[in-house]
């Protein structure tokens, strides 16, 4: 009788092996079985998200057919502690073991904001506001001219203030390795006063290979002890670093004391008036080695520049004419716009 009861259970034990070993195969190729889902799909893993909420979203989606074999092999393997929060990618007939790999990998989806060079520190804040991606809120808008400008790779999940780290980080090496590298003898006693003259570079010119002649000017002028008189400064000072003016200068505010008037004040102003990029700062330390101490439109989307006052008001004189040309151009085509409307 024992002996029978002893034979029995060692066949209860030996079938029970035999259906865990095929359930255990069974599981490992549903886990290794291509998706049944066609298209490639997005699946974002949640900041705080834990294994039974990312494997049922998983299942739910269709991207995987069973969520307990998904947490049970998570389990064994460890990969439930080292899910990564963000937006993937996952290309069509993924596997839960592909899944798996992809979720745990980091490789989320990325995307890109550009900031250009120029924009005020309320600007790129506003900016990067409106992308849909960025979370969070800033307890105040960063100091001038302390934001790089650049594309930025930024993946879901990403905060505003994280992005803005990045920046500043990014802007405090551009101007350290700028300030070490500098030309001898510049009338610059700090990296700051050389930031706020590089945001001043940056807002007088978009053209790269002037950089380095509009920075002489300044520097020229700076050595000389003679006034900026730069508009962008005074601009902001008008807009309180909030953008564009929308119209030109009027007499009263270029007579007019403040700060940012570089036409009334001596030197530099309080502060930067913009995030200037790499090229202005590294012009400003580098400037180019001439005499030039005016500039001027050219007409062409670059300027002019003299050494001299007689120079630099024929150049006026040249730019004036340009204006009146193409504003007349304008009139002309505006007026036969119209003619030909009412023609019709």
């Amino acid at each position: 009788m024992v002996r029978h009861i002893a034979s029995n259970a060692l066949t209860l034990l030996i079938v029970a092996l035999i259906l865990l070993g095929g359930v255990i195969v069974w599981g490992k190729v549903e886990f290794d079985r291509p998706g049944s889902f066609t298209e490639d799909a997005i699946f974002e893993v949640k900041p705080g998200d834990r294994l039974g909420a990312v494997s049922k979203r998983l299942e739910q989606q269709g991207l995987i057919a069973n969520a307990r074999i998904f947490r049970i092999a998570a389990r064994y393997s460890g990969d439930h502690e080292r899910l990564k929060f963000g937006e993937y990618k996952v290309p069509a007939k993924s596997s839960m073991r592909e899944l798996m790999a992809l979720v745990t990998s980091g490789r989320a989806l990325a995307y890109q904001i550009t900031i250009p060079e120029g924009l005020t520190s309320y600007q790129v804040i506003e900016k990067l506001k409106e992308h849909p991606i960025l979370t969070g809120e800033l307890a105040a808008i960063p100091p001038e001219g302390s934001l790089a400008p650049n594309t930025y790779a930024i993946s879901k999940g990403d905060t505003l203030a994280g992005v803005v780290e990045r920046m500043t980080a990014a802007q405090s090496k551009i101007l350290a390795d700028a300030w070490e590298g500098r030309a001898k003898d510049l009338p610059l006693k700090t990296p700051e006063e050389a930031l706020i003259l590089a945001s001043i570079v940056e807002k007088e010119t978009g053209v790269d290979g002037e950089r380095p002649l509009v920075a002489s000017v300044f520097i020229n002028r700076l050595e000389r002890g003679m006034r900026l008189q730069t508009d962008p400064t005074v601009i902001y000072g008008l807009t309180d670093g909030k953008g564009v003016l929308g119209r030109g200068i009027r007499r009263s505010e270029l007579q007019k004391k403040t700060p940012y008037n570089t036409y009334q004040i001596d030197g530099l102003p309080p502060t930067p008036i913009a995030n200037p990029g790499k090229t202005a700062i590294e012009a400003t330390l580098n400037p180019a080695n001439t005499d030039f101490v005016f500039f001027v439109a050219d007409g062409t989307g670059g300027h002019v520049f003299s050494a001299t006052i007689s120079e630099h008001n024929q150049n006026v004189r040249a730019w004036r004419k340009i204006e009146a040309e193409r504003k007349a151009a304008e009139k002309k085509a505006a007026e036969e716009a119209a003619n030909a409307g009412a023609d019709q």
